[in-house]
């Protein structure tokens, strides 16, 4: 599988479009206009920085599961921009992510079944799924797709947007170079920012039963995303080149190589 599909059309990898599907339309083609459309209205402000305003406390709406229900390919670059917000104050803002497409995907956990590793996989959508990678670091999924279909998607990356003094009691210990955009700036350093481990496995999303949301403020924020980019997947050995990564293009928080 060398291709990968956003709502029906083939992105290939290294595209830059700053293309978005949000309530079944694409909207945005190559547009680095900072418009934005939700429900049908365009928002925006014509800021292509990539960073986008929050003025004071995360607010905005609570995802709703039918919007995470659907393949990974399609739901892994509308998450972009999101916010992941804990109870006790931390927020970050989700500039990278991964796609893993269930038993048709070799690179995903669920490619040779469900285990207990994995249950949380199967649905339903909008549950965290938290695993460790070579024994250290904890890995977090959003859940999506139908039930029994084990599709996911990775955070990569975010930006901090709120409770930075926590993630930074929570992220820096003997590094020599303690730069506020390295905080989440991978996979493992964003679950160790967040507080996040095994016990989030299962996490409720859209409820906050674990007091943790997937929040939108794309409503409340006029500031825009920016481009978002496209390139196969990062540290796979195997269906490497499944053009199925998404990050924001201009977000200096991004972890891994960036199309030429």
């Amino acid at each position: 599988m060398t291709r990968g599909r956003l709502g029906g059309a083939a992105v290939g990898s290294g595209d830059v479009t700053g293309r978005r599907r949000l309530g079944g339309a694409v909207v945005g083609s190559g547009d680095v206009t900072g418009r934005r459309r939700l429900g049908g209205a365009v928002v925006g402000s014509g800021d292509v920085t990539g960073r986008r305003r929050l003025g004071g406390a995360p607010a905005g709406r609570a995802v709703a599961r039918c919007d995470l229900a659907r393949p990974s390919s399609e739901v892994a670059p509308e998450v972009l921009g999101m916010l992941l917000v804990r109870d006790d104050g931390r927020a970050a803002r989700i500039v990278e992510v991964e796609a893993y497409g269930g038993t048709a995907d070799p690179a995903s956990h669920a490619y040779r079944g469900p285990t207990p590793r994995n249950r949380t996989m199967w649905g339903p959508a909008g549950h965290l799924y938290v695993y460790r990678s070579y024994g250290i670091h904890w890995c977090a999924n959003i859940v999506c797709g139908p039930d029994g279909v084990a599709n996911a998607v990775l955070l990569r990356a975010a930006e901090p947007v709120a409770g930075i003094e926590l993630m930074r009691a929570a992220r820096w210990r003997d590094q020599r170079q303690q730069r506020d955009r390295d905080l989440c700036r991978g996979p493992g350093r964003l679950g160790e920012a967040l507080g996040l481990d095994r016990s989030y496995d299962g996490a409720d999303l859209i409820t906050g039963s674990h007091g943790l949301r997937l929040i939108d403020d794309s409503g409340t924020d006029p500031a825009v995303r920016g481009p978002v980019a496209v390139t196969g997947r990062i540290g796979l050995s195997r269906a490497a080149d499944t053009p199925w990564r998404f990050f924001l293009a201009l977000s200096p928080a991004v972890s891994g190589r960036r199309p030429a």
